[in-house]
């Protein structure tokens, strides 16, 4: 036991704490603890600290040592935060890969990792909550004194929270409001999720008595419209546990007044309760499933290749029923007292499988992603560090959580470009990045896909990973009939009715006689492409990018897809006066219009980015799908994501080519994916669908390949391709993008930028080039690809790269050039 006098001396000793800022920092930077605030201090925690003249931010500590810097003089922290670490040395070390890996910094990735209430900073706005719990609260002095300042303020910057109670110390205060869910933090609360709430019926308590219902039934007889509701009630009753308030007004023919009336009479009661975005038909999913033969099979291939590697590619048709597979894994993973993450590409298109997963493991299961507000996002990070959270399901940022014992980490839809985050760094690719996390933690990682990405193909093949096939559907139902419409053909035919083949039309005129539903996909949104003067070629461009504007007839208005830009439509070419504008081009919001034209009695919805921007859009528009509200989805590569409707036999492809033919080498790969993605949700349950492809190009092989389910072949071209022309996996990309709003500045930039990095990588080193898009938001773009192959050592080119970068921002002339650097940039 350590006697008073050297107790005394270990808290006189003088530490000094390296610490991760949440801003854009080349090094971290180094903080003198108060000898008073030493037992406090340890790596993971917060601290408060002040950096430059007058910006406090909150800070992490990476290290504590007894070296202070060389080159300038420590600034004392001002206090800590947390009284237990909020992050874990493991996630330090990720963060520290993602730093080197991404070439970042590393107060980016925090940025990027932490909720927003972990990242306190002078600037940040406080707001009351509405509804708080103020009973039973025991406040301070000060807590009170910030509580009625809000009353009255509404909101306070936590610079005039320090002014108001005179201490620069209000970070601890603040931190124990937001633990009693007094106050949140403002900008979060934008983007709320909110569950999708139905209302359902049931039967007033009181009738639940036999005496009391026949009595009812006495006192309803000479009201036929209110007994028939009656009666579908309890005919309902006997079929399903819980009954829709759509499904009774549909099964007893009878309004939404005579519900009101029998509401209003107390014999029902109306309760709103959470429900899954997607389905309501559980039929092949139940709590004690048992696995079909191919789905035991894939389960015990997957456990013996775990015995061998840490990650296996699942390769499974669509609906070859892998979320089985994926639950069976979990629970096994648990039982090992294990934590378990499950990534998806995005969480608003695959409420399904959340809801399916959820109700198989109740509360030891979290959601993590950025549509919770910031309170949320907080709670679950700290019950994923304390380790009440078994499983979590999460976008992209989850691979960030604080994980204690991760065990088994699940991609579905591996090949998902969404994984990839663009703007702002780190630009990670989260499939990659959890693969690295799971490294980290000797955890296993399954990576599941009907249409796996080259690269996790070509690893499983070169025996980098597992891989284990399931080729057929789940439940015995068959892949749909696909069939490829040639568009020039049935133009030069005059049998295209808009835009639209006649076999097609057809098609859809016999699915919804049958009572079916269709999707149409087109892979551009809008109204029209772009508008062009027929006399002189003028087209309206966008004021602060280099690219067309796109015409939205719901709003009148051209708008830039880029920036947000919007003007007003014209009428009359302002370059030569001339009336004949011509629209080019057609995105989803022209499909909706003619297609209601040749079905006027068909009821049509459009599901893409413009028709889900309000808080509920998304929703609304899946669940009157489901509830066969629409007859016609029309949507762009959002259809193709998760959605599993089983009504759905028809899947309409109106242009192919839009996607065949765009300038980048993974086009084909991800036509193919996109177009078999589509494909898959048709005749997902009981019935074989149907799927119609109409394309200029109807003979290109991407085409052929889907139609004909041969992803191997499509492999083995593109692999052949990739080989040729030296592009991944056979070689490492850098893309290298430098902006300035000056041109000729940006010219001679980045032509020197490009020659230093020549002289040491050779012709490693292409470009300077414009890109596809030149100019964005008022800024020009030059662009330089690093094409590493897999003999050179790649930390070697990221060194270089590194030193060319900081020498290139030391010079004052380039200062004021913004670089990005991309890593893997697919």
């Amino acid at each position: 036991m350590m006697d008073a006098d050297q107790l005394e001396f270990e808290e006189r000793e003088t530490l000094f704490i390296e610490v991760i800022l949440p801003l854009s920092l080349a090094k971290n930077y180094i903080y003198r603890v108060p000898f008073d605030l030493n037992a406090q201090v340890a790596i993971g925690k917060r601290v408060v600290v002040q950096f430059g003249k007058n910006k406090i931010y909150t800070a992490l500590i990476k290290s504590i040592s007894h070296n202070a810097p060389e080159v300038y003089q420590a600034k004392y922290i001002i206090d800590v935060v947390d009284e237990h670490p909020v992050i874990t040395t493991s996630q330090l070390e990720f963060w520290d890969w993602m730093t080197g890996y991404y070439l970042c910094n590393e107060g980016e990735v925090m940025s990027a990792a932490l909720p927003a209430g972990l990242k306190l900073a002078s600037e940040t706005i406080i707001v009351l909550k509405e509804e708080f719990p103020q009973d039973g609260e025991v406040l301070t002095a000060k807590q009170e004194v910030l509580i009625n300042a809000l009353k009255i303020h509404n909101r306070l910057t936590i610079d005039q929270v320090s002014a108001l109670l005179g201490q620069k110390t209000v970070y601890p205060i603040i931190n124990t409001l937001l633990d009693k869910e007094m106050v949140y933090i403002a900008e979060e609360v934008v983007e709320k999720y909110k569950p999708l709430l139905k209302s359902f019926v049931s039967l007033h308590p009181f009738y639940h008595e036999e005496e009391n219902l026949k009595q009812l039934f006495s006192l309803l007889e000479g009201v036929p419209k209110q007994m028939n509701v009656l009666l579908a009630f309890l005919k309902l009753s006997k079929q399903q546990s819980v009954i829709p308030k759509h499904q009774l007004i549909e099964e007893s023919g009878c309004g939404q007044s005579t519900l009101k009336t029998l509401l209003n009479k107390e014999i029902f009661v109306i309760e709103k309760k959470p429900v899954s975005r997607l389905k309501e038909q559980d039929d092949d999913f139940v709590l004690n499933f048992e696995l079909s033969g191919s789905q035991q099979e894939a389960l015990t291939q997957i456990e013996t290749e775990f015995e061998q590697k840490d990650v296996v590619l699942l390769h499974g048709v669509t609906a070859s029923g892998k979320t089985q597979v994926y639950i069976k894994l979990i629970e096994k993973a648990i039982e090992k007292g294990g934590q378990v993450l499950f990534l998806l590409p995005e969480i608003a298109l695959t409420t399904q499988i959340v809801e399916r997963i959820q109700r198989y493991f109740g509360d030891a299961i979290g959601v993590y992603h950025s549509k919770f507000n910031n309170n949320e996002r907080v709670e679950i990070w700290n019950k994923v560090l304390n380790g009440k959270y078994r499983i979590v399901l999460g976008a992209r940022s989850a691979v960030f959580l604080p994980f204690q014992d991760l065990k088994l980490i699940v991609v579905d839809e591996e090949h998902e470009s969404s994984y990839k985050q663009q703007e702002p760094a780190p630009r990670y690719q989260a499939r990659d990045a959890a693969v690295y996390l799971a490294w980290l933690h000797k955890a296993k990682i399954v990576l599941g896909s009907a249409t796996p990405s080259i690269e996790s193909y070509f690893n499983a093949l070169h025996q980098k990973y597992g891989l284990v096939t399931m080729s057929e559907r789940f439940g015995g139902v068959e892949l749909p009939v696909q069939e490829v419409i040639s568009i020039a053909e049935e133009t030069k035919k005059k049998k295209m009715v808009s835009y639209f083949s006649n076999k097609l039309v057809d098609e859809i005129e016999a699915t919804l006689q049958l009572k079916e539903q269709v999707i149409l996909f087109q892979n551009r949104r809008g109204y029209a492409t772009i508008l062009i003067c027929a006399t002189c070629g003028y087209a309206p461009k966008c004021v602060n990018c280099d690219v067309s504007l796109t015409y939205h007839k719901t709003s009148g208005k051209l708008h830039c897809h880029y920036c947000g830009y919007h003007q007003s439509s014209i009428n009359v070419c302002p370059a030569c006066g001339s009336v004949h504008i011509e629209q080019k081009g057609f995105g989803t919001e022209r499909v909706e219009e003619e297609l209601s034209l040749i079905f006027p009695d068909a009821k049509i919805a459009r599901l893409d980015v413009d028709s889900t921007r309000t808080r509920n859009g998304l929703q609304q528009i899946i669940s009157d799908f489901q509830e066969k509200k629409t007859d016609i989805l029309i949507g762009t590569q959002m259809v193709a994501k998760g959605l599993d409707f089983d009504n759905v036999t028809l899947i309409g492809v109106i242009n192919a080519d839009t996607l065949l033919n765009y300038p980048d080498f993974r086009a084909f790969e991800r036509s193919y994916q996109l177009l078999a993605q589509v494909a898959g949700r048709a005749g997902r349950r009981d019935k074989q669908g149907k799927v119609i492809i109409q394309a200029y190009d109807d003979k290109h092989r991407i085409i052929g390949q889907v139609i004909e389910n041969k992803y191997q072949d499509m492999y083995t071209d593109e692999i052949r391709e990739r080989r040729e022309f030296h592009y991944p996996p056979f070689t490492r990309l850098i893309f290298v993008n430098i902006k300035h709003k000056d041109m000729n500045v940006l010219n001679v930039a980045a032509q020197q930028f490009a020659t230093a990095l020549r002289t040491q990588l050779g012709n490693r080193v292409l470009g300077p080039e414009q890109p596809m898009v030149g100019r964005i938001r008022n800024y020009y773009i030059k662009q330089i690809i690093i094409k590493s192959d897999k003999n050179t050592a790649i930390t070697k080119v990221k060194s270089v790269l590194k030193e060319v970068i900081l020498h290139f921002q030391s010079q004052k002339d380039y200062r004021s050039a913004i670089v990005q650097v991309d890593v893997d940039p697919y």
